[in-house]
């Protein structure tokens, strides 16, 4: 079986829980199988770090890594650039949150 290059996907979001679980879902529903998905959360007033939260055992199920961060940044691309220097893939992509 060959070695497939590890995708990592980046969201970044704030006050998002209208949204955020279809982004979740649109990764989740991917069959690739070798995936790490990053959120970046600017720190949400809402529940968007919960709802993300509540996927995590379906993450581990397709044995996908799954991480959330939730802290201030300095605004969406400032928040980009932080997921990009924590994933490991070898192919980097984004998709938004709304």
């Amino acid at each position: 079986m060959e070695n497939k290059p590890l995708i990592s996907v980046i969201t970044v979001t704030l006050n998002s829980e209208a949204t955020i679980a279809k982004a979740i879902e649109s990764v989740l529903d991917q069959t690739y199988g070798n995936v790490e998905y990053i959120i970046m959360d600017g720190g949400s007033k809402d529940s968007t770090v919960a709802i993300a939260e509540s996927y995590r055992q379906r993450f581990a199920a397709k044995g996908y890594k799954f991480t959330i961060v939730s802290e201030h940044d300095k605004g969406m691309y400032h928040a980009l650039n932080k997921g990009v220097e924590l994933a490991t893939g070898d192919i980097i992509g984004q998709i938004n949150s709304d």
